[in-house]
């Protein structure tokens, strides 16, 4: 179980909540109300002694027990090496870590249709690309929890429609959580909602509770309806 208790800072203040193994969360919010700052202490780059996952602190634990424990996939790729590549990428990110449990980095590449991607250069690819390549190395670190900042960001419709179907598949990563603005993913996926409201926990339930048109129109101000079992934005 990943659990955070009381946790606040310049930003957050008193965030308390639980999310079992096996299951997911959505995190969704306005834009500087705390989402990334949330989910860097919840991995533990932000330490905290408020944040524990199965009885251990993630800023204190290192190695290939911290790699299978969680995992942060942030919303943009940045290499340090211009010439560095798609498969020595992977494979840097597995040093260590490598055993008969993690799907090799053929599979995944071909999971994710980017096997003819893993000769480039990691500087030379799009924004889509990078994403994916992202979302590999999620795929291949197969962390006891994964957090997904923004994974949409920059997909287009085949991609996002990819990425969809491995988010939404219950067999693929053992616990997601998923920070978004894309509400239409967020009530396709089903999962429970966490919502940030100027650093709070204005609303943590079910994906039924938080989609009712009700909710919605005292959240977004009446700027966003269900249609047709789609979530759109009213312009």
């Amino acid at each position: 179980m990943l659990q955070i208790n009381n946790y606040s800072n310049a930003i957050l203040s008193n965030i308390s909540f639980s999310l079992e193994a096996g299951k997911h969360l959505i995190i969704l919010g306005s834009n500087g109300v705390g989402k990334t700052t949330l989910a860097k202490v919840l991995c533990g780059i932000t330490p905290s002694s408020k944040v524990e996952i199965d009885g251990l602190n993630p800023s204190k634990v290192y190695g290939k027990k911290r790699a299978k424990l969680i995992n942060y996939i942030p919303p943009k790729l940045d290499v340090f090496d211009d010439f560095i590549t798609v498969r020595e990428f992977l494979e840097l990110g597995l040093m260590g870590i490598v055993g008969g449990q993690y799907p090799t980095i053929e599979e995944v590449l071909t999971k994710l249709n980017i096997a003819h991607l893993q000769d480039k250069s990691c500087k030379t690819l799009s924004s889509g690309e990078s994403q994916l390549l992202l979302i590999a190395s999620a795929l291949l670190h197969d962390a006891g929890y994964t957090i997904f900042d923004e994974p949409t960001a920059n997909l287009d419709p085949q991609k996002m429609q990819l990425l969809f179907g491995l988010l939404k598949d219950d067999k693929i990563l053992k616990s997601k959580i998923i920070i978004t603005h894309n509400l239409d993913l967020a009530y396709k996926l089903g999962y429970d909602i966490l919502f940030l409201e100027e650093g709070k926990v204005k609303f943590h339930g079910t994906s039924h509770d938080f989609f009712a048109q009700a909710h919605l129109d005292a959240l977004y101000d009446g700027a966003v309806e269900k249609q047709d079992n789609n979530i759109v934005v009213k312009l």
